[in-house]
């Protein structure tokens, strides 16, 4: 007889006490959910729906951080608990009536100035309040000059990451904070980009 060995009673009590607490021992887990569990889909579902949105990059405005053709995460909530914060990439509707732009169209930009903020374009350089920016994600340097604009409250100024092509701020101004939409979360790029 051999000490060294544990018993056939040890060995059988350890396995089915540990074979009761798997988790996987029954697999009823796997069953149809009743009605409880349609519930907290259609629950989940319209949790999803309202808060959140996927949505489609049409443009290079934002390049390099999106690309055209990116599927996008905006989460719509969070701006009712917090106020909007520079570098914040937010979705807006435009906030001028334009022929070419429908209601229903969004436009994506990067928040660069908050209110009671002095901004202006020059010398290849964003300044905020006369201080150069460091804006390592920009596709390249602005090759317009700007004039110096007052942030008013209530309202933020936005530019995109492709400043040499975006249709943004320095074009038609501040954009009131009543507009956005919603925060970018996430991006998932298409495995041919």
């Amino acid at each position: 007889m051999s000490f060294l060995r544990p018993s056939a009673l040890y060995q059988f009590l350890i396995t089915c006490l540990s074979v009761r607490w798997m988790p996987c021992q029954s697999w009823g887990f796997l069953r149809w959910p009743g009605l409880d569990g349609f519930v907290k889909i259609l629950v989940g579902l319209l949790l999803w729906s309202t808060f959140s949105e996927i949505r489609f990059i049409p443009s290079s405005s934002m390049y390099p951080t999106l690309r055209i053709g990116d599927r996008i995460i905006v989460e719509k909530a969070s701006y009712y608990f917090r106020s909007p914060s520079i570098h914040d990439i937010v979705t807006f509707r435009f906030p001028f009536q334009h022929p070419a732009i429908g209601e229903e169209d969004v436009f994506i930009k990067r928040i660069v100035a908050e209110a009671g903020d002095f901004v202006q374009v020059r010398d290849g350089s964003l300044y905020v309040n006369g201080i150069a920016q460091n804006e390592d994600f920009i596709a390249e340097q602005p090759k317009y000059t700007s004039n110096l604009t007052y942030v008013p409250n209530g309202h933020v100024y936005v530019l995109g990451d492709n400043r040499n092509n975006s249709f943004d701020s320095h074009v038609w101004g501040p954009l009131p904070v009543n507009n956005i939409v919603g925060r970018y979360i996430t991006c998932c790029r298409p495995s041919n980009s």
